[in-house]
């Protein structure tokens, strides 16, 4: 099964994420901002198939993490999640880079058909922003 690192500082929100992808099947770890995450990725040389990382976090915010994981680490799936729509369009720079952004709050449907849907690599549904509001 695929290896997930998982990077959230907010401990309620990584305990989810890491329960739900371990009851998935998926071997997690999961480290607490994005500094930690740099870490642990260099540490094992890339051995990850998804990098699932907040934004918005101290010491590295998810978007440093994602370019680093870009550059070093090129076959590692990049999704990132927020709960902060400013945060979300500084992810769109990105789009040659990451997945997906997911928004939180998320079901657990949600967070593991997102992560199966990046792991297999099917493309992104986008959704209009006039279809969102309603």
């Amino acid at each position: 099964m695929a290896r997930v690192l998982v990077a959230e500082d907010d401990p309620s929100v990584r305990a989810f994420v890491v329960s739900a992808l371990t009851m998935k099947g998926y071997e997690v770890v999961a480290e607490e901002d994005g500094g930690l995450a740099a870490e642990t990725i260099d540490a094992e040389g890339g051995r990850f198939d998804l990098m699932l990382s907040d934004i918005k976090m101290p010491v590295m915010d998810g978007i440093a993490l994602a370019l680093h994981v870009g550059a070093s680490y090129p076959d590692v799936t990049i999704l990132l999640m927020t709960g902060f729509a400013d945060q979300r369009e500084r992810a769109h720079g990105l789009d040659a880079l990451i997945y997906d952004v997911i928004a939180k709050p998320f079901t657990l449907a949600d967070l593991l058909a997102k992560v199966d849907d990046a792991l297999a690599g099917r493309p992104v549904e986008v959704v209009s922003l006039a279809r969102q509001s309603l």
